[in-house]
C-alpha cells in the first residue's frame, strides 16, 4: 500500500460516518437540546484579543475580580469558540459586512448591509424573528443607523447611507433602537431637512431622547421605542465617568441593555437583541488606550445584565463575540510593564478629549499640562512640539477623525507610559472570541465561520424560514 493511501484510508476510518460535507455546517447535523425562547448577541465591535485582555488584566489589579467575559470561562458557564470573520471581498471584513454576515447568513462585499456583489438581497435575521412574532431590538453606543446594527436590520448597498437606514427602520416598526445617531432623525441635521423623529412619532413610537426618558419607558407597552441620545457615536465612557451632565443625561450600554430586556421580555413568544458596544472599535482605530479599555469594561458591564438575565430566565441563548479584530494592540514586555500599565487606572480622560481641546495656538507647556491632567504623566518638551506641528497641516490619518488630529501620533507617544503598542489603526484578518451559553449552545462548533451562526441562530429558536 502505498504511504499516502494508507494515512487516507486510516483518517477515513477513524472518522466514521462524521465526514463533514463541503458547503454544510457540522450544526446542520444536530439538534438542539431545549429550544430558545430568547436571543442575546452583544458584540464589541473591532476588539482584539489584547482588547479582551487588557480589559481583564485592569479589572483584576484595579477591583481584585476577573472580566465578566472570563469569568464564564472561568466558571464553566459558557462555551468557548473561535470565529472566521472574513467577507465575501477580503479576509478583512469592515462591519457592515461582518454583521450581515450574522444578519443575512451570507457573506457580502465589505460596505455593504446584506447585498450580494450581483444585488440580490438576503432577508436580516430580525426581520425573520419579527415575522415570527418575536419582539427584536438593537442597542448600540454608536448610532443607530451604523453598520452593525443596521446588518441585522436591513438591506442597504452602502453602509453610509444613514439617513435612508433611518427611514428604513420606520417601516419596520421594531420594538426598541437605541443610540446615537441625532443627526439621521432630526430635521435641522438632515440633509433633505425631513423631521424624521415626527414621523416616528406620527407612527406610533415612543421617542426618548435622554436616560430619565429611556428609564421611565414601561415594560408591555404596544408602541415601539426609538431612543436616540447624542449626535453621531455616545460619548467615551472614560469621559463620561468624570462628568455627570453626560452620565445623567445619558444612558450607558448596561442600562440600554437592562431597558431592552426589559421591555421586550413580557412577549410571551420571547424576544432577540443585539448589542453593540460600537465604541470599541472607534477607540482603536484612534489608538487610544484608555478609551479602548474602559469602553470594553462598560461593555461587559452589558455582559453581565444579559448573564444575569439568562441564568435566571434558562431559556435565553447569549451569544458575546466581537465582528472583527482592530489595531492588534497589547501590553508589550519592559522591566516597567506593570508599572506602566496600571497608570491606566487613574486615568480621567480619553485622547480624544485631550486631542479636541488642543489648538494651534497651545504651546508645549500647555500640552504636556493638559496631558498630564488627563492621564497623570508629563511628555517630553519635544513631543509635545511634535504633537502640535500636526495642529498647522491638520493632515493626520484615522478613521472617525473628521478634524484629521494626531491619534496615531499620540498613541506611539503614549506607549512608552503605559507600555501598549499597536499593530495598525484598521481592522485585522484574526479569528476571534466567540463565547455562547444557555439553550442552543451546542450547536455552535469549536471553530465557526461567521455567516454560519444565523442559521444557528434560528434553528436554536426553532424558526422556520420559508424560502
Amino acid at each position: 500500500m502505498k504511504r499516502r493511501d494508507f494515512f487516507r484510508n486510516t483518517s477515513l476510518a477513524a472518522l466514521g460516518t462524521t465526514i463533514a460535507v463541503p458547503g454544510r455546517s457540522i450544526a446542520a447535523a444536530i439538534q438542539p437540546k431545549a429550544q430558545a425562547k430568547n436571543i442575546i448577541f452583544l458584540v464589541s465591535d473591532g476588539m482584539s484579543t489584547g482588547t479582551l485582555t487588557m480589559a481583564h488584566m485592569l479589572l483584576q489589579r484595579k477591583e481584585g475580580r476577573s472580566s465578566q467575559w472570563i469569568k464564564l470561562y472561568e466558571d464553566g458557564l459558557a462555551k468557548r469558540s473561535m470565529m472566521d470573520t472574513a467577507s465575501a471581498s477580503s479576509l478583512v471584513t469592515d462591519s457592515a459586512a461582518g454583521s450581515s454576515a450574522w444578519g443575512g447568513g451570507v457573506r457580502v462585499p465589505n460596505g455593504s448591509l446584506n447585498v450580494s456583489a450581483d444585488g440580490t438581497e438576503h432577508q436580516p435575521i430580525l426581520q425573520k424573528f419579527k415575522a415570527a412574532g418575536k419582539s427584536v431590538g438593537c442597542v448600540t453606543t454608536v448610532p443607530i443607523t451604523h453598520a452593525t446594527p443596521a446588518g441585522f436590520c436591513v438591506n442597504v448597498k452602502s453602509r453610509g447611507d444613514q439617513s435612508d437606514i433611518a427611514l428604513k427602520y420606520l417601516d419596520l416598526r421594531f420594538d426598541i433602537m437605541m443610540g446615537g445617531g441625532h443627526e439621521f432623525f432630526s430635521a435641522d441635521k438632515r440633509k433633505d431637512k425631513a423631521d424624521v423623529y415626527g414621523q416616528f412619532q406620527q407612527k406610533g413610537y415612543q421617542v426618548v431622547r435622554d436616560r430619565n426618558a429611556m428609564l421611565s419607558i414601561q415594560p408591555g407597552s404596544n408602541k415601539p421605542v426609538l431612543g436616540v441620545f447624542h449626535e453621531d457615536g455616545l460619548p467615551f465612557t472614560l469621559d463620561a465617568m468624570q462628568d455627570t451632565g453626560i452620565q445623567k443625561a445619558i444612558p450607558s450600554l448596561a442600562e440600554m441593555t437592562k431597558t431592552a430586556i426589559d421591555y421586550m421580555n413580557t412577549n410571551k413568544k420571547g424576544f432577540v437583541l443585539q448589542v453593540e458596544g460600537g465604541k470599541v472599535d472607534w477607540a482603536a482605530h484612534s489608538n487610544d488606550a484608555g478609551a479602548l479599555i474602559y469602553d470594553q469594561i462598560a461593555f461587559d458591564d452589558a455582559i453581565k445584565v444579559a448573564v444575569d438575565f439568562a441564568l435566571k430566565d434558562k431559556n435565553t441563548l447569549v451569544f458575546i463575540t466581537t465582528d472583527h479584530g482592530n489595531a492588534n494592540p497589547g501590553l508589550f514586555y519592559s522591566g516597567k510593564a506593570n508599572i506602566n500599565f496600571d497608570k491606566i487606572q487613574t486615568y480621567k480622560q480619553s485622547n480624544d478629549w485631550i486631542l479636541h481641546g488642543i489648538t494651534k495656538n497651545f504651546s508645549a507647556a500647555q500640552v504636556i499640562e493638559r496631558i498630564e491632567a488627563a492621564q497623570g504623566y508629563a511628555i517630553k518638551q519635544e513631543e509635545a512640539a511634535e504633537l502640535l506641528s500636526h495642529y498647522t497641516k491638520m493632515d493626520a490619518d484615522g478613521l472617525y477623525n473628521p478634524y484629521k488630529l494626531p491619534f496615531k501620533e499620540l498613541g506611539m507617544i503614549q506607549s512608552a507610559y503605559n507600555g501598549i503598542g499597536w499593530g495598525s489603526m484598521d481592522h485585522s484578518a484574526d479569528h476571534v472570541e466567540l463565547a455562547v451559553m444557555g439553550p442552543g449552545s451546542e450547536l455552535v462548533p469549536l471553530f465557526v465561520k461567521n455567516s454560519d451562526l444565523h442559521n444557528i441562530m434560528l434553528k436554536a429558536a426553532g424558526v422556520e424560514v420559508r424560502k
